[in-house]
């Protein structure tokens, strides 16, 4: 019997082991997952990330007695540096692997776009780079790309949906591009990105820069899949509910309610965007709208990576995760699509856990609670992000700017009906108690 093949998982994530567990008879034998050092959650702002693809590729470069390599696939659910240092570090040990300059011109959201205004011109919205240090200029920009007020603007490189909002005229996107928080954003947020950008690619225009675009409208969801050897496979379409008021996410489910046909032609979209941008030998998640009014997909982003959130609601639903899929595609593997609902249930959701006002936590479940309900409700999988005492109130830093995520619960059930039963059992198993700020 071979070796199991060894996979690092670059800066991991905190859905990996969780999610890695959940399927653990799947790879078990066939792959060995190796976590790196540090985790994402660890990283910061000012880290080196090509100073650790020198180090890992010192350690792990080399070969044994056999002539075996210490790796067979480096992979990474975080969306950077994680998956951007994986494929550099897979480029220079000769395994599969997306290259860095394809994943950083889709994360780069001016440069994905000029690629999918190539590759899926009727999915590509209007759009206009904005330079924050020219609040002034911004208005000019906007009107020469054909966009009208109102528009929405991002950062090129985000996180969440922060410094992300929508803007009614050329005095109020001058205010928030000039807004300190604005600055504290691109001076924190985006070094390292641009260390990234200026170290492994020719891209001349950095992450200190703003999109804005036309508004969209519709049915949000997430399309999965991989990419091998130009071949894409897609693994599902992920539906993505939000709070009416606030536009937060309050839950993902798999599969989408939308018809088959529709499906289908998301999945051509976010295929032929992931070829425009050069990605190969990875997982990507895209996101997209549907407007069933005007008949239209348009693209959001692509991400050239695992959606590590939903790995099991594959496995609920079909019966493979995509974390399989992942370590397959790391280490050179082909991907074997199960037939659609082979899996224990016929529906399955990932459900982030929010607040939505100032709040601080008087009760967190504990691993006496977590342990009764892993017992109560094995099936369900839940990441706590809140403790007893935790002040919630800062609603902009990596969180959505109209809540505050405290935990997050994966779970699933025989109808959209049972979810919500199931999910206020879990709520209540929790026991998470809050009271209100001023």
């Amino acid at each position: 019997m071979s070796a199991p093949r060894r996979v690092l998982l670059a800066y991991p994530t905190a859905w990996d082991r969780p999610q890695l567990e959940a399927c653990r008879a799947a790879w078990q034998g066939r792959f060995e997952p190796v976590f790196g050092e540090p985790s994402d959650a660890a990283s910061t702002w000012d880290e080196d990330a090509l100073a650790w693809v020198d180090r890992a590729e010192r350690e792990h470069g080399a070969t044994g007695a056999a002539g075996r390599a210490a790796l067979d696939g480096v992979a990474s659910s975080s969306d950077y540096p994680g998956a951007i240092v994986a494929g550099e570090l897979a480029r220079r040990l000769g395994l599969p692997g997306a290259r860095p300059e394809a994943q950083i011109r889709a994360g780069h959201k001016w440069y994905s776009r000029l690629a999918q205004r190539l590759s899926v011109p009727e999915a590509t919205p209007r759009f206009a780079l904005l330079d924050p240090a020219r609040p002034d200029a911004a208005a000019d920009a906007v009107a020469q790309a054909g966009l009208d007020f109102p528009c929405w603007v991002k950062p090129v490189k985000g996180a969440f949906s922060v410094r992300s909002r929508r803007v009614c005229g050329a005095d109020d996107l001058a205010a928030f591009l000039a807004e300190p928080a604005t600055a504290r954003f691109l001076d924190t947020w985006v070094p390292l990105f641009d260390r990234l950008l200026r170290g492994l690619t020719a891209l001349e225009v950095g992450g200190r820069h703003f999109l804005a675009e036309e508004l969209l409208r519709g049915q949000q969801v997430t399309v999965e899949g991989c990419v091998q050897r130009g071949a894409v496979s897609i693994f599902g379409v992920v539906d993505s509910l939000v709070d009416e008021r606030t536009g937060s996410f309050t839950r993902f489910e798999y599969p989408s309610s939308l018809p088959p046909a529709v499906q289908a032609r998301l999945g051509d979209v976010a295929a032929r965007a992931v070829a425009g941008l050069g990605l190969d030998d990875t997982l990507f998640n895209v996101e997209l709208f549907w407007d069933q009014a005007r008949d239209r997909v348009t693209l959001i982003e692509v991400n050239p990576r695992i959606a590590g959130q939903f790995g099991d609601l594959y496995l609920k639903v079909d019966g493979t995760s995509s974390y399989e899929h992942l370590l397959a595609v790391a280490a050179g593997e082909p991907v074997r699509l199960p037939p659609r609902g082979g899996g224990r249930f016929a529906v399955a959701a990932s459900v982030p856990l929010r607040v939505f006002e100032p709040v601080r936590v008087l009760a967190a479940p504990g691993e006496r609670e977590r342990e009764a309900l892993r017992a109560a409700q094995p099936d369900v999988l839940v990441w706590v992000e809140a403790r007893a005492g935790q002040s919630l109130t800062d609603f902009t830093s990596f969180q959505d700017g109209s809540s505050h995520r405290y935990a997050v619960v994966n779970l699933a059930g025989a109808s959209r009906a049972d979810l919500a039963c199931e999910q206020a059992e879990v709520e209540r198993r929790l026991g998470f108690q809050f009271e209100r700020r001023a």
